[in-house]
């Protein structure tokens, strides 16, 4: 049994070499599939297993015409059989040979969830249809024609990547014959402004994939000139290594681009088989600006920085040649600057009320944000039929931040986002204004949550293509709505000229209610997502100006509503674990906030063992980083290391964790700001008399894992920790780290000091170390992990390692999840809930 296990290891690092799965079809049938092998996995207890086991809450999408409601339950949890499916690394991108489908996604954060169930519910009478899916089908989530007749997603087989399409009055569904899509760069299916044709990336027909027998690689070679420029560290995932690597890169790169009927089926192909990157179409559905990827590839870099033909494409143009003409010829963009951005043109985007009018970005800074410059991007301009030169709009002061069109035409809000102050700012502009004038409307920081307006509220035209909804001077402002109480989303009205806004919905602070959309064209009538503690769930349908009873001290928003769905509690035995939201100071007056979860049965007065989850922010202004977010009011589900609520814990989860200070700067007093968060989270939870302040423990993912064991090297707060997927060692990420920008050579005692590694002979107090044997995040390479447990364990520290194989940043398997749980509970039962007695804690360093 065991051989066979390591086999499917052996079969994956293989192909992660650059063999093809015709090479390894017979070794890669052994792969952990059978029930024998997942019994190596470990498992928590019965109860636990029931509630993950449990079917999640499905999401809601609406139909463009806003008269349907898709629901779409995603499915928790993958078989490690899937997980184990042998990939190819190749730049950036980890992709199943067998069928062409991306294994992971582009962040590298799991694979990529299949759908379990569609459900189509009528807004006018709630009636609802169930789709009937394909048996083990992996659907993707579905998407929407702009007419709202249609929708259609991606079916992952195990030889290919399907297309159907469903019709949405009576949900039957079909698979559209001969459509293999390539997901290798995404964009592989989309919407014409037809709403009849699609525009996909089919697989070629192709000879075999390239094999390389042992030894014929070849040298990778690599050579730097002199040139400065730092790589990012999030650049590096997965990058190609050697010729093989390119061939293989070409070959399951390369896609057919074609036109599909979703009426009869007929395909008809556009161009020659290219590598495909960006496809953009305009509004006449003629012209699509087509982003192609050409050599010479780099061996640092993953493929969006590869050099870039970025050309203007007529779709109908006959005999094969569709190019009208050239936007850009970017080269090979291997020093991009940290927070910076390639030189040339970038963020594409059409007019959405003009027939092919494109605009795009360009960097006036060379990229770099270290650059004194008075303005750092302009806007271009090139209109159909696209023979004069591109005029110049509008320049930005800092980095172009996006350009959001409304159904006005000229009319957009443009915006800037200054890197340095992590600031926003968006002005209303008509493009179409010779003199460039521009109305400030928002200017604040990016971590205001308090006075956040919320988003615009769009809609989409026939052609597809989404724009504000502008009703006269006033749009609509959907939001979070944090608040000193936690989230409470709204909807506003918000007069362009004005500047007054008008509230016209809040959720109650009992629950926690969304806006979804409009019902129909009615926007008197709104759809909402309800839900509570305590209720799972369910749309609802609010009209405004009906009576309602105003919770005390508010303003009365008059509405009332209806259920629209009826979905019940999967899991009922999760809803005696109650929660609150818990708000303190830190010991320098900062404003924190946490969840406090209990577990069921708990009687006031009690104190608990605890774990104490938290994800470390940076924020540069200290007023902004004590703001609330989260709410007692969302549906509790339980997964990872809150599960430890059934086995008695209470959780300490969320806990704001801020590092304050210059975003230039501000891991110079890292882990003296992690201390103080800590110790004002715990002795908070120990006033409230629920935590026991002996039996705390302290989990964290990813750079709350390093977090996690800086908290345990640095304080004696806690008994012991777990840390998922963690990075430990900052010098192996030596250009930059979350939003340190300053390189290893720059600052070497700040990265010394934020790394535990350096710290592990200090490092007594017991770590549990687990990670995804996949993880393609360049800054948590699995390595992190070994080298951290050799650490601790050479210096005699209590440390256990777990590996858990094929996952990646974060765990996508059943079994995985399973062991991960089980191996929590194990951890903080014996280290903490049933940990000998000890003195009181302190946070005095060690």
């Amino acid at each position: 049994m065991q051989g066979k296990y390591l086999l499917c290891g052996l079969v994956s690092a293989t192909l992660a070499a650059g063999m093809t799965s015709t090479a390894l079809a017979a070794p890669a049938a052994a792969t952990p599939a059978t029930a024998a092998t997942a019994s190596v996995y470990n498992q928590p207890p019965k109860e636990i297993l029931d509630v993950m086991r449990a079917p999640p809450p499905p999401s809601p999408s609406l139909s463009p015409t806003r008269d349907k409601l898709m629901l779409v339950t995603m499915q928790d949890y993958p078989s490690i059989a899937k997980v184990a499916t042998p990939f190819l690394r190749l730049a950036g991108v980890r992709i199943e040979p067998g069928n062409h489908s991306q294994h992971d996604t582009p962040g590298g954060y799991g694979i990529p969830p299949c759908v379990s169930a569609i459900d189509l519910v009528q807004v006018a009478d709630g009636k609802q249809t169930a789709i009937k899916l394909p048996a083990d089908a992996c659907p993707r989530r579905p998407v929407w024609s702009a007419d709202g007749q249609r929708f259609v997603f991606e079916n992952v087989t195990t030889d290919a990547v399907e297309l159907w399409v469903g019709d949405a009055k009576t949900g039957a569904i079909r698979r559209l014959p001969g459509v293999r899509l390539n997901q290798m760069f995404g964009d592989q299916m989309q919407w014409m402004p037809d709403q009849k044709t699609l525009l996909v990336k089919l697989v070629p027909v192709q000879k075999a994939p390239p094999v390389a027998p042992p030894g014929s690689d070849g040298p990778g070679i690599q050579e730097s000139l002199g040139e400065t420029g730092q790589s990012s560290t999030y650049e590096n995932r997965d990058t190609l290594r050697n010729r093989h690597d390119e061939e293989l890169f070409n070959y399951y790169g390369t896609s057919q681009l074609a036109l599909v009927d979703v009426a009869s089926g007929k395909i008809t192909p556009v161009g020659k088989p290219r590598l495909y990157e960006e496809l953009s179409v305009a509004p006449d559905g003629r012209h699509a600006v087509v982003t192609e990827i050409r050599p010479p590839y780099s061996y640092v870099t993953t493929f969006d920085r590869f050099p870039k033909q970025i050309d203007l494409w007529d779709l109908n143009a006959k005999g094969g040649k569709p190019v009208v003409r050239e936007i850009a010829a970017l080269p090979l963009a291997d020093r991009v600057p940290n927070r910076g951005v390639p030189v040339g043109p970038r963020n594409f985007t059409w007019r959405p009320t003009e027939a092919a009018t494109l605009v795009w970005a360009e960097a006036l800074d060379g990229g770099d944000p270290k650059v004194q410059a008075k303005e750092r991007d302009k806007l271009m301009m090139l209109k159909a039929p696209f023979n004069t030169a591109p005029v110049e709009i509008t320049r930005t002061e800092q980095r172009y931040a996006g350009l959001s069109w409304s159904e006005q035409p000229g009319v957009a809000l443009l915006s800037d986002y200054d890197v340095n102050r992590k600031w926003r700012r968006t002005w209303q502009i008509n493009i179409d204004d010779a003199s460039n004038s521009r109305k400030l409307v928002w200017d604040m920081s990016v971590d205001e949550k308090y006075a956040n307006p919320g988003s615009p509220v769009q809609r989409r035209l026939a052609n597809g293509f989404p724009v504000i909804r502008v009703d006269g001077d006033t749009i609509f402002l959907s939001g979070v709505g944090s608040s000193p109480e936690g989230d409470r989303p709204f909807l506003d009205k918000f007069n362009l000229q004005t500047k007054q806004t008008e509230r016209l919905f809040r959720s109650s602070k009992t629950a926690y209610e969304q806006f979804i959309g409009f019902a129909g064209n009615n926007t008197g009538r709104l759809l909402t997502w309800y839900q509570s503690s305590e209720e799972t769930p369910n749309a609802f349908l609010r009209t405004l100006g009906a009576a309602a009873n105003a919770e005390a001290g508010e303003p009365n928003y008059a509405s009332s509503s209806v259920a629209l769905t009826h979905l019940v509690d999967p899991m009922p035995q999760v809803r005696e674990i109650k929660k609150r939201l818990v708000k303190y100071k830190r010991a320098d007056g900062l404003e924190l906030s946490f969840t406090l979860y209990t577990p069921p049965g708990y009687k006031e007065g009690t104190r608990l063992p605890t774990i104490l989850n938290a994800y470390p922010l940076d924020y540069a202004d200290a007023s902004k980083a004590g703001q609330t977010t989260g709410s007692q009011a969302t549906f509790t589900r339980l997964r990872q290391y809150r599960l430890l609520l059934l086995s008695g814990y209470a959780i300490i989860d969320s806990a704001a964790f801020p590092i304050v200070g210059d975003p230039r700067k501000a891991y110079d007093t890292y882990t003296e700001q992690l201390v103080a968060n800590a110790q004002a989270a715990v002795d908070e939870a120990v006033r409230l008399g629920v935590t026991d302040p002996n039996r705390v423990g302290v989990t964290g993912h990813s750079h709350g894992a390093l977090m996690t064991a800086n908290l345990l090297a640095h304080s004696t707060l806690f008994r012991a920790g777990a840390a998922t997927s963690g990075s430990y060692n900052k010098s192996l990420t030596p250009f930059g780290f979350q939003n340190e920008r300053r390189s290893v050579w720059e600052a070497p005692e700040v990265y010394t000091k934020a790394s535990t590694f350096f710290y592990a002979d200090k490092l007594k107090t017991p770590l549990l170390i687990v990670h995804g044997g996949d993880d393609a995040n360049p800054g948590t390479t699995p390595l992190q992990s070994t080298k951290l447990y050799e650490a601790i364990r050479g210096n005699g520290g209590v440390t256990r390692l777990v590996m858990l194989p094929h996952e990646p940043h974060w765990y996508a398997a059943r079994e995985s999840n399973e062991q991960l749980v089980y191996e929590m509970l194990r951890w903080f039962d014996k280290y903490v809930k049933n940990a000998p007695a000890a003195a009181a804690t302190d946070a005095s360093a060690k």
